[in-house]
């Protein structure tokens, strides 16, 4: 190719693009971001929540795990328990006072453990269009029920999942505002009885009762 072949060339850049365009499409290669799905920012995510359900027909209640293992219905909130995520659905339930694991036997009845079992403790967490959420074992596929109060081994209620509401913990109670003390009655046997001269470190023993 001549000079003049290569003028005209520059005379008419619109060729030069698509050439362009082949060169940096060779030099460039796609990676794939790792972790870029979404929903795996759930990972490893921690809520300090209160498990409140009001499908049990004799009363309302919250999960509770107590310090003995066992798992309860209590009428009061009970203390915070700390959900974490797992993986994405996945969740594990911690008794924030008693650090014991929420965890079910394949019968489906609730205990709570010292010690983190995959299998016995994980899982699944379904949100409801209502706020509610359902948990199901992920290694039995039972619901999460709310043991009897009779009985902590037996459920309550229908046979399908339990609805709970996720409760955020209520606030700390401010502290009592410091109160005003009241001022000290005059020492009526002192020479200063109003306290007009002030302490002082090298007191004169004048002052002196």
């Amino acid at each position: 190719m001549g000079w003049d072949e290569a003028g005209a060339g520059f005379e008419h850049p619109g060729l030069w693009f698509p050439m362009l365009g082949v060169l940096l499409l060779g030099a460039c290669q796609a990676y794939p971001i790792p972790d870029s799905s979404p929903l795996l920012q759930f990972g490893g995510q921690v809520r300090q929540r209160h498990l409140y359900t009001d499908d049990i027909q004799e009363t309302e209640a919250h999960l509770e795990i107590r310090a003995d293992g066992t798992v309860v219905g209590a009428a009061r909130q009970s203390p915070e328990l700390e959900l974490k995520a797992l993986k994405p659905g996945v969740i594990q339930i911690l008794g924030v006072k008693t650090s014991r694991f929420l965890c079910q036997r394949p019968d489906g009845a609730l205990y709570g453990s010292l010690h983190f079992d995959p299998e016995a403790c994980s899982f699944r967490e379904l949100l409801l269009e209502d706020g509610y959420n359902v948990y199901w074992s992920e290694t039995y596929g039972l619901p999460l029920h709310l043991p009897s109060p009779s009985s902590p081994y037996r459920d309550l209620g229908p046979r399908g999942p339990v609805r709970f509401l996720p409760l955020p913990g209520l606030p700390p109670a401010p502290p009592d505002p410091p109160g005003i003390l009241a001022p000290e009655p005059p020492d009526v046997g002192s020479s200063d009885p109003l306290s007009m001269v002030g302490p002082s470190q090298g007191r004169s023993p004048s002052y002196a009762s």
